[in-house]
């Protein structure tokens, strides 16, 4: 009979974590983050606390990644200590050990309850090249539709939905190199991302842009519904 694996400890402190993604690392996947992060608290000799099982992990937990290519200030995770530390201490070893472009932003204590129900929209910039006129009169048409629809390839294979609901607020204004739509997006299922948003600008208007536009999120957190804007997840 197979021996039952050892039982875990039960972790004494949860600190939850605000991360960057900048520059060519934007292109991190997912994937790469999470290898990436877990030799950094490896090299940085912070205290995990590990899963049961006959294959402990450590304790991490991942809320609302940006898609591969997005730039990002808002990613945000979760891990969980086998001893109480101070949290500007993780912050400081986490840092020195991820590369440069993957950058710890802030570290605090958890206050229990679950970080992905706080994080319930998303504050995007998008940067296109070309004139800015035609991106400017396709934010009017988009705001005018009442739905949008547009297709996306998923893992469950092409999937057509609504593009426009999510949408809390859209502007465009004209840059040097082109326009800057500003876009406040709400956390749906399924998930309408920013560069749906974009698809769906192109079909209420026909617009293209020239060359890959630019996705940055700057914020990721609660949803004040009257001021259509999004707040801090770690404010207590």
């Amino acid at each position: 009979m197979r021996d039952q694996p050892e039982q875990q400890a039960p972790p004494v402190q949860r600190l939850r974590i605000r991360y960057a993604k900048r520059g060519r690392l934007r292109f991190t996947s997912h994937r790469d983050f999470s290898r990436a992060f877990e030799r950094a608290i490896f090299r940085a000799r912070v205290p995990m606390a590990y899963s049961s099982g006959f294959n402990p992990h450590p304790r991490i937990s991942y809320a609302g990644a940006a898609p591969t290519g997005s730039a990002s200030e808002a990613e945000y995770l979760e891990i969980a200590l086998a001893e109480v530390v101070d949290p500007a201490v993780v912050h400081a070893q986490l840092e020195e050990a991820l590369p440069d472009g993957l950058d710890v932003v802030e570290v605090v204590e958890s206050p229990g309850g679950a970080l992905a129900d706080r994080l319930q929209a998303s504050h995007w910039l998008i940067d296109v090249t070309g004139p800015a006129e035609p991106v400017v009169a396709a934010v009017e048409q988009f705001l005018a539709a009442p739905e949008v629809g547009v297709e996306r390839m998923t893992k469950k294979g092409l999937r057509e939905f609504d593009c426009r609901a999510p949408v809390v607020s859209l502007s465009a204004t004209a840059t040097d190199t082109g326009a800057r739509i500003d876009l406040v997006l709400r956390h749906a299922v399924p998930a309408v991302r920013p560069d749906d948003v974009l698809a769906g600008l192109g079909a209420v208007s026909g617009l293209t842009t020239d060359g890959a536009p630019l996705f940055t999120r700057l914020a990721q957190g609660p949803l004040d519904e009257a001021e259509g804007t999004v707040g801090d997840p770690l404010a207590t």
